[in-house]
């Protein structure tokens, strides 16, 4: 596959984080976490620019350093309360202004998702210009939990199953069902300008394996992510390089 003409991902990163100080650029087996979403888009191939969105200058300073483009600061959206969608929205109004023109197509990365990588990337991209929709959105299976027999507990300890007529069957005979992940969102731009999210009018799901769509939040995802990581062999001797997470 070849670059998409007039195509930008963009991975928002903030400088604030509270669970994690620094977590946009936190050490990751030797990279700052940043470094993997940015490997993964350009690695891929697919992008004409590949975009960090931040208010932080040492983020811009680090995303420059590992071959990001960061022409410019957020101004708006740097706080706890701004959806991702609309830092990414910004970047793309800064974009616009900075180039004369708006992009067509924008993919977004979280950068905190370092084991989602460009082979992933390109078939989600692939899934995208397949289906009938201006939006597609990752997913996940739960991996090994089973959400079909999630409980509340009272202060008792007396359950309340969510789903009663499933807490018999066997789990090899309940539907298969799906979480929504950040790992890779993509739409085209005209359309997500109008809808202001990503969840916009047909919009469709990717399904990814759990393990490439682990979301660092808390200290206990970040050792996770590590883990799994090496377990994966994802880490090679020099460089970025990433093999496919299976």
């Amino acid at each position: 596959m070849s670059a998409i003409p007039n195509s930008i991902a963009i991975i928002p990163a903030r400088g604030g984080s509270r669970r994690i100080p620094r977590k946009n650029v936190v050490d990751f087996l030797g990279k700052p976490l940043i470094a993997w979403s940015i490997a993964a888009a350009k690695e891929s191939g697919l992008f004409e620019t590949v975009l960090v969105g931040t208010d932080d200058p040492e983020i811009a300073e680090i995303a420059r350093a590992h071959g990001a483009e960061v022409p410019f600061l957020r101004q708006r959206t740097g706080d706890d309360h701004s959806p991702v969608s609309l830092a990414t929205i910004e970047a793309l109004e800064q974009f616009a202004a900075h180039r004369g023109k708006p992009a067509d197509l924008v993919m977004q990365l979280l950068p905190t998702c370092p084991l989602r990588n460009a082979t992933h990337v390109r078939d989600c991209v692939a899934s995208f210009q397949q289906v009938n929709s201006d939006f597609q959105l990752t997913c996940t299976d739960y991996g090994p939990l089973n959400p079909w027999w999630a409980i509340s507990i009272g202060k008792d300890g007396t359950p309340s199953p969510l789903h009663p007529h499933a807490m018999t069957m066997r789990s090899q005979d309940l539907e298969t069902v799906y979480c929504p992940s950040g790992a890779i969102w993509l739409a085209r731009v005209a359309p997500l300008m109008k809808s202001k999210t990503f969840y916009g009018p047909g919009h469709r799901f990717w399904p990814m394996d759990w393990r490439a769509a682990i979301d660092i939040d808390t200290p206990e995802d970040l050792a996770l992510a590590k883990a799994m990581a090496q377990a994966q062999g994802l880490i090679q001797a020099q460089g970025l390089t990433q093999a496919r997470a299976t």
